[in-house]
């Protein structure tokens, strides 16, 4: 049940899957309520640390989740062709504008040429530093496309909803159990 069919999701793509929700979230909400963070603050240092290094672990994980993505079969959607194709471009811009925040707050963190510490446990490189405004464009970007991550992902959430409750198919279930095919035989 690791791997995925046809038919369903496997347990790595689920695990992926939820652990990517919940750190996005966690991410957004810690990125947002570090933006009131004044110098004397005791986290105004210590945050961004927090919120750089699950960052990077989490661009990590998307790396090891789109190749896992393309080396596995898509289960089959359920819904009417639209709702399919929707859910396809939907998930593709998922992907898309996670990658986008991920590398903008990449952008942001070496702008000015130092590397990133992940949790002291090791360093991620500044490949890219001193770009004009590397900063300020990089985290104008971060911001937005992490709104648009959010309101897209709750979007994806409520369609999910709406597919359980609603249209009765058994899509959000097939993403929380991978063992849930096999007991519908």
């Amino acid at each position: 049940m690791w791997r995925n069919t046809h038919r369903r999701w496997g347990a790595v793509s689920i695990v992926f899957h939820w652990l990517s929700a919940f750190t996005v979230i966690g991410l957004f909400a810690l990125g947002w309520w570090m933006t009131g963070l004044g110098y004397y603050d005791s986290w105004y240092n210590f945050g961004p640390w927090i919120h750089r290094s699950i960052g990077i672990l989490l661009l990590m994980a998307t790396a090891a989740r789109v190749l896992w993505r393309l080396l596995q079969p898509t289960p089959v959607g359920e819904g009417s062709r639209l709702e399919k194709l929707a859910a396809h471009l939907g998930h593709i811009a998922l992907y898309m504008i996670l990658l986008l925040v991920l590398g903008s707050g990449y952008l942001i963190s070496t702008a000015n040429g130092r590397g990133i510490s992940v949790f002291g446990w090791f360093d991620v490189p500044a490949l890219v530093h001193g770009l004009p405004n590397q900063a300020s464009i990089a985290g104008d970007i971060h911001w937005y496309s992490a709104l648009a991550l959010v309101i897209l992902a709750a979007g994806h959430a409520l369609a999910a909803f709406k597919h359980h409750w609603v249209d009765k198919h058994d899509t959000l279930i097939r993403m929380i159990n991978p063992w849930y095919r096999l007991k519908q035989r």
